[in-house]
C-alpha cells in the first residue's frame, strides 16, 4: 500500500458470516466496553457511544514479527508496562503450564538435528505482490496443480508440499514444467543439519519451547526488537510465538479490529491530514483488513504489519485526531454490491488513478477505474488516452491543476547507467533460476506496452544473449529508478567524451514519470486536496472508488468473493 513514511483459504463465493468463513481456531470476537480499547481507556473525550457489538470489531492474527531465528543473534524482549504482569502459556511433556513475570527475553540458539533433513519445495512462480501471486496461484490450479501462496521474503507460488512429497515426484514435476515453457520452475532444495530452536528467558529460567503465548494483566505489552536499530512499540491485545513454515518462527498479535486500527491510520495517512481523508483512510484500512485475512493463511494469521499489507505499529504513535477518526466511523467499510471491496490505496497517483488490470493480472474490479486526480478538469482521459506515447508525455510534463501537485514525488526523473540495469536485471533473474540470468551487459531499454491510464505494461530490455521483458508490478520490483508504472524512458548518452565513428555511446536512461506505489484506488495525498476544500470522507471514497457503498459491517456481508470464479453480481441471500 502507499505509505506516508515513503511506502506505501478462500472464503468461496457465499454470504457466509464470520464464523462459517474462518478457521475454527479463529472464530474469536471481542466486544469492547465503551471507552475501553485493547486495555488502553480513550481518554480524549471521544466516547464509544455504548458497547460496540462484537461482529464489528473481531479480533485478528497479524504477523508483527515474521521470520524470526533468520539470524541467531536475533532477540526479543517483551515486557509488561509499570504496575501489569506478563501471564505465559506454553506445554510441559504435553501438560499446560502458566508463568507469571514481568519480563521476557526470547531468542534462538541452533539445535542439531539426529539426522541431516532434505527440505525442498517446488517454486512455480515469484511474484512482488500478494495480488499478482494470487492469480498466479489460480492459473496453476487451472492447469491442475495444486499451489500453495508463501512468503518466505518475496510471495511465491508452490506446488502443494502435501500432493508433491517425495523428491522424486518433485522433480519429475520440474522436468514436465519445464519440458512445457515454464523455464522459470525450479527446486527449493536444502539439506539440513540444524535448524534454530526458540527459548524464552523468565524469572531466572530459560525454556525451550516451539510456542508460546502471552497476555498482560492490563492488556498491553511492550516489544523490544534487537538490530541496529531497535524497534520499540506497544502492542494492544495477545501476543503468540509461533513456528512457521520456513523454519523460523513468527510473532503474531491477536489484536481488535478498532484497536488494530490505531496503529494503522497515523502511520499510513499521517496525523496532520485532513479529518475528511483520515475518516476515508480508517473506513479504507478497516475494509482492507477484513477483505484479506487469507493472506498467511500457510502460516496460520492473517495479516502482516510492513508495506505488503498496511503499516501497523502498535498503540506506538497513536494520535487523538486519528482515534477521533476511527471512533467516528466505527465499524464502516465501503462494499460493492454487498461484498468488501479491494480497498487498494496508495501515496500519490502521479495525477490519475490506475485499474486492477493494469498493475496486476487478473479480472479488473468495476468501481477501481481511472479516475484524473483533479477537480479543475486538468485532462481529458476520453479524449486524450494515455496509452498514446505524445499524450502521455504531455500529461507527465503537467505539474499545475492535480490534487497531488504540491507533493514531492508527483513528478519524478531518475537516472540509471546500464550497468546499474544490468546488475538489477541479473540480481532477479539470478533468484528466479532464469535462462538469461548470465548475462553481461544490457543494451536498450524500451517500453513495449502503456495502458489507457498510462502505466507501463511491458518494459523491454535487450541484453547482450536475448531480451527480457518485465510486465506490470515486475517492472518496479527489478528496477530502482522508476518509482511507479507511471513512467517514460530518454536515453542518456556520454557526451563528455568525442564521439565514436558509430555515434554517442549509450550510458544510460532516464526514466520520468509520477506518483509513488501502484495508484489503484485512494491517492493518500490527493484526499488532503480534498479534505482541505471541504469534501467529507464519503464523497472523497465516492470520487476514488465510483459506484460504491458505504455501510457498517455486519455478518451479511461478503469478506471476499474470488473475481476469477464469479460473476460479479451478489448471490441471494
Amino acid at each position: 500500500m502507499g505509505k506516508f513514511d515513503q511506502h506505501h483459504g478462500r472464503f468461496s463465493g457465499h454470504r457466509a458470516s464470520w464464523r462459517q468463513a474462518l478457521p475454527q481456531r479463529r472464530r474469536r470476537w471481542l466486544g469492547v466496553a465503551s471507552g475501553l480499547v485493547g486495555g488502553i481507556t480513550l481518554s480524549l473525550g471521544l466516547g464509544w457511544g455504548g458497547a460496540m457489538q462484537a461482529a464489528q470489531n473481531p479480533v485478528i492474527q497479524v504477523g508483527i514479527v515474521q521470520r524470526f531465528g533468520e539470524e541467531l543473534q536475533d532477540s526479543l524482549v517483551i515486557e509488561a508496562l509499570p504496575g501489569e504482569q506478563l501471564t505465559l502459556r506454553f506445554e510441559t511433556s504435553g501438560q499446560p503450564q502458566t508463568v507469571t513475570t514481568t519480563r521476557v527475553v526470547v531468542g534462538v540458539t541452533p539445535t542439531a538435528l539426529a539426522e541431516a533433513t532434505l527440505k525442498e519445495r517446488v517454486v512455480l512462480s515469484n511474484h512482488r505482490s500478494f495480488e499478482s501471486a494470487e492469480y498466479s496461484a489460480h492459473q496453476w490450479r487451472e492447469r491442475g496443480i495444486e499451489p500453495e501462496i508463501a512468503q518466505p521474503g518475496g510471495w511465491e507460488i508452490w506446488a502443494n508440499r502435501a500432493a508433491y512429497d517425495s523428491p522424486l515426484v518433485r522433480r519429475l514435476l520440474v522436468q514436465n514444467l519445464r519440458e512445457n515453457g515454464f523455464n522459470e520452475v525450479h527446486l527449493d532444495s536444502r539439506v539440513l543439519s540444524q535448524i534454530p530452536r526458540s527459548y524464552f528467558e523468565a524469572n531466572g529460567f530459560r525454556y525451550h519451547r516451539d510456542t508460546l503465548d502471552l497476555q498482560s494483566s492490563g492488556g498491553t505489552m511492550r516489544v523490544i526488537q534487537a538490530g541496529e536499530t531497535p524497534v520499540n512499540r506497544v502492542y494492544g491485545g495477545t501476543l503468540r510465538l509461533q513456528p512457521n513454515t520456513y523454519g523460523t518462527y513468527t510473532l503474531v498479535n491477536a489484536v481488535p479490529m478498532e484497536t488494530y486500527l490505531r496503529g494503522v491510520v497515523p502511520h499510513e495517512i499521517g496525523p496532520g491530514a485532513p479529518v475528511p481523508a483520515i475518516e476515508a483512510q480508517a473506513i479504507l484500512a478497516r475494509t482492507y483488513a477484513l477483505r484479506n485475512l487469507r493472506r498467511f493463511e500457510i502460516d496460520d494469521y492473517e495479516l502482516c504489519a510492513d508495506t505488503q499489507c498496511q503499516v501497523y505499529r502498535g498503540l506506538t504513535g497513536t494520535a487523538p485526531v486519528t482515534d477521533r477518526a476511527i471512533v467516528a466511523t466505527s465499524g464502516q467499510v465501503l462494499t460493492y454490491q454487498n461484498e468488501l471491496v479491494d480497498a487498494l490505496y496508495s501515496s500519490t497517483t502521479g495525477g490519475v488513478t490506475a485499474p486492477f488490470s493494469d498493475v496486476w493480472n487478473g479480472p479488473d474490479r468495476p468501481y477501481l477505474r481511472s479516475v484524473v486526480d483533479s477537480v479543475t478538469g486538468a485532462w481529458d482521459l476520453t479524449q486524450r488516452p494515455l496509452n498514446n506515447e505524445e499524450n502521455f508525455r504531455a500529461f507527465i510534463g503537467l505539474n499545475r491543476g492535480f490534487n497531488e501537485e504540491t507533493w514531492r514525488l508527483f513528478r519524478w526523473r531518475n537516472n540509471s547507467t546500464l550497468t546499474e540495469i544490468a546488475q538489477e536485471l541479473r540480481t532477479f533473474l539470478g533468484r528466479r533460476q532464469h535462462p538469461l540470468a548470465g548475462l553481461n551487459r544490457v543494451t536498450a531499454v524500451r517500453v513495449a506496452e502503456r495502458a489507457a491510464s498510462g502505466r507501463v505494461q511491458a518494459l523491454e530490455i535487450e541484453t547482450d544473449i536475448g531480451v527480457v521483458r518485465l510486465e506490470k508490478d515486475e517492472i518496479v520490483r527489478v528496477l530502482m529508478a522508476p518509482r511507479s508504472l507511471l513512467f517514460y524512458v530518454d536515453p542518456i548518452y556520454d557526451t563528455a567524451t568525442a564521439p565514436t565513428p558509430s555515434g554517442p555511446v549509450l550510458t544510460g536512461y532516464s526514466f520520468v514519470g509520477g506518483g509513488w506505489g501502484h495508484g489503484v484506488g485512494l491517492s493518500q495525498a490527493g484526499s488532503y486536496n480534498l479534505g482541505n476544500l471541504g469534501w467529507s470522507h464519503s464523497r472523497i471514497l465516492q470520487f476514488y472508488y465510483p459506484g460504491t457503498t458505504l455501510q457498517p459491517f455486519s455478518d451479511a456481508l461478503i469478506l471476499w468473493r474470488d473475481p476469477l470464479t464469479s460473476s460479479g453480481a451478489a448471490p441471494s441471500p
